[in-house]
């Protein structure tokens, strides 16, 4: 099993989107893909098409240990494509976690059990902080894919976030790496976007991948339908670069492997 969490205490830069199309792009290759919805807004849920009737067990009731993570999953109508719903109630988990046993290693404990073997890969979509919740992603994770929009503050923060890596990987998951990081919200019209671009490459080298997201009215409009832009139209140019993003993934975390 492949944990990716999908993180950037920056808000509005792609999150939810990139999770949501990675996984079904993933999952269209024939990979059973379990998404873990751990934003208190639940856009991932809503983006798959789960709506608030069908998240009787969710995120928040797995974390405080009410069910376990199988009893949470719910299908998609995305074949092989399962998740692992998000409420508002997830947002008092930050509170209440603090008081429980293991609380940075709750998430990680819960997708290890015999259950959840089934699936190849496993996608966290974390909120936007690096609160309680981010964290127990990434001690459940092994890698961190970092989405990052193509605008001037972009590398604002992020070398908190870096730090935030490195602590964790110091301190409860040694074998947790960043992925990758991935240019969202490009627009080709604007020089800064360019600009941008350069100089997140410049800055970070390799582990930014070659696939950049545009900024895409069909990336917009999906999430509005219950679906990923993937299903809703996959010919579409944000499709087709989630689509380029994916196989780049596969490849850093398969590379013995084909992508579809």
């Amino acid at each position: 099993m492949i944990r990716i969490a999908v993180a950037n205490q920056k808000g509005g830069v792609g999150k939810t989107t990139t999770a949501i199309n990675v996984a079904t792009a993933i999952a269209a290759t024939g990979r059973r893909v379990l998404i873990v919805d751990l934003d208190p807004q639940g856009n991932s849920s809503t983006g798959v098409g789960v709506d608030q009737n069908a998240r009787q067990r969710t995120s928040y009731d797995m974390l405080i240990g009410a069910c376990s993570a199988a009893d949470a999953v719910v299908a998609t109508a995305i074949p092989r494509l399962s998740l692992i719903p998000s409420t508002v109630d997830l947002s008092g988990a930050e509170v209440e976690l603090v008081e429980m046993e293991g609380r940075i290693h709750r998430l990680d404990t819960a997708l290890q059990a015999p259950a959840m073997q089934v699936y190849d890969y496993i996608i966290i979509d974390c909120p936007p902080s690096l609160g309680i919740l981010t964290m127990n992603a990434m001690v459940a994770a092994q890698s961190l894919l970092v989405p990052l929009q193509c605008e001037f503050f972009a590398l604002e923060g992020l070398s908190q976030l870096l730090n935030t890596v490195e602590r964790v990987r110091a301190g409860y998951n040694q074998r947790l790496n960043i992925i990758g990081v991935v240019l969202t919200m490009y627009d080709k019209r604007n020089r800064l976007s360019e600009q941008v671009a350069a100089d997140v490459r410049a800055v970070l080298g390799k582990i930014v991948f070659e696939t950049i997201i545009p900024r895409n009215v069909r990336l917009s409009e999906a999430p509005s339908h219950g679906l990923p832009a993937l299903v809703y139209d996959h010919r579409c140019a944000g499709s087709e670069a989630y689509i380029d993003l994916s196989r780049e993934l596969l490849g850093r975390t398969e590379p013995h492997a084909r992508a579809a």
